[in-house]
């Protein structure tokens, strides 16, 4: 036990120090705190110069509020629970494996340093998303789950800051059921991750940001602005109650797997869940909604 403990103390102190040389820009290109401040204003520049729903202010409904929570889940979220508990789970399961005589690269399919580069990140990206397009999923339809995940369907006006909106216990769920299949897959580095991690970013943001873009035929493999609206209408089709276009940064899973809806343009459709009006509008009440909440 005394070993997890270390873990999760050195996991608080290098992080603080990772964020620290983050924000004083001694990092390198990877720099995750300016990186996500030029993709944000990006994607609002193009928000003001191209916007789908033409009477949205540009500081629309709840701006500032998912502004805090994009910037509390990406770092400070980071910071309090998802390193720790990375590093611990890591070391669970590899002190688990050796305890009958296994360690983790027995498992590995590959070494992403044995492949070209492009073809190590397209395996690591698809294999991640499409881990955490079922996970959405599971998001969706399981009851204590959905409690968790209704803080991010809360949003009432679509704009690129509403892509960080969600509940501190979503991405604890992601990536414990990420780790397992990643680390089968190969032993990415750091840089790796950036890469795509940036990639998903960006277009995260576009999805929720308020422009009217599908991009035509690509359509049928990246998630997009005009069929996420889908993901957030209030009114679900019949033939699926518990949601609708689930993919993050793929569309591509939807359509393999029937999960696709986008009936006609959703620009000026409601947003939310039923009953939303009831639902808490304070950062600290929707982040404690789920523990109150009776099933």
């Amino acid at each position: 036990m005394e070993k997890y403990v270390d873990i999760i103390k050195n996991a608080y102190s290098g992080y603080w120090n990772y964020l620290k040389n983050e924000v004083l820009f001694q990092s390198h290109w990877d720099n995750y705190f300016y990186g996500l401040i030029i993709i944000s204003l990006v994607v609002w520049f193009l928000e003001i110069q191209f916007p789908w729903r033409k009477n949205q202010a540009r500081f629309r409904k709840d701006f500032w509020l998912d502004t805090f929570y994009m910037f509390f889940n990406f770092f400070l979220l980071n910071l309090i629970i998802l390193i720790a508990l990375s590093n611990t789970i890591e070391a669970v399961f590899n002190d688990g494996l050796q305890l009958v005589g296994l360690e983790l690269k027995d498992f590995r399919l590959f070494n992403a340093n044995d492949l070209p580069k492009w073809l190590g990140l397209l395996i690591f990206f698809l294999v991640s998303d499409f881990v955490q397009w079922n996970t959405h999923r599971l998001l969706h339809r399981v009851p204590w789950l959905w409690n968790f995940h209704k803080v991010h369907h809360s949003v009432k006006e679509m704009g690129f800051a509403a892509h960080l909106r969600y509940h501190w216990m979503e991405p604890v769920v992601y990536k414990s059921l990420l780790y397992i299949p990643l680390a089968l897959v190969a032993n990415y580095s750091a840089q790796d991750v950036a890469i795509v991690y940036f990639f998903t970013i960006v277009v995260g943001h576009l999805n929720h940001a308020n422009i009217g873009w599908d991009y035509g035929v690509f359509k049928f493999i990246f998630n997009n602005p005009k069929m996420h609206i889908w993901h957030h209408a209030k009114t679900l089709p019949a033939h699926s109650k518990y949601g609708v276009n689930y993919g993050l940064t793929l569309s591509l899973w939807d359509y393999l797997f029937k999960t696709n809806y986008v009936p006609h343009n959703g620009r000026d459709i409601e947003l939310g869940f039923k009953n939303d009006d009831q639902f808490p509008k304070d950062f600290l009440h929707q982040e404690l909604y789920p523990l109150n909440k009776k099933l």
